[in-house]
């Protein structure tokens, strides 16, 4: 009996691999084995990568609030726990689009929180 090769799967396989693997440097975008193998760690890096990306985000975030409310005489940690006490719910995305973008409507909540 002839050995089955199931031709058509593999080839659909490979050709999967090297279709995502185009645009890599050198062998990594011919060779399958190479492919496979960039092809694996490049979507592991993105998959991690897409995390780290919240984290360093919401620490960009932060250093601009805390250095907009320094400007105004106030910590971070005060700055906050003032938002907190006055029932102001803005997330640090808003507050830091904020602080960048229109610094006088940051000094004015941030006098309010001072004044309280």
């Amino acid at each position: 009996m002839p050995r089955v090769t199931n031709n058509v799967a593999s080839r659909r396989r490979r050709k999967r691999v090297l279709l995502k693997a185009r645009g890599y440097w050198g062998r990594r975008s011919i060779a399958y084995k190479t492919a496979k193998e960039t092809m694996h760690w490049a979507l592991k890096y993105a998959y991690r990568d897409r995390r780290t990306k919240k984290r360093q985000f919401r620490r960009l975030w932060i250093q601009r609030i805390n250095a907009a409310s320094r400007l105004n005489g106030l910590s971070y940690s005060k700055f906050m726990a003032g938002l907190k006490e006055m029932n102001i719910d803005l997330d640090r995305k808003i507050l830091a689009e904020l602080a960048v973008s229109d610094p006088n409507a940051f000094s004015e909540l941030a006098s309010r929180i001072a004044n309280t």
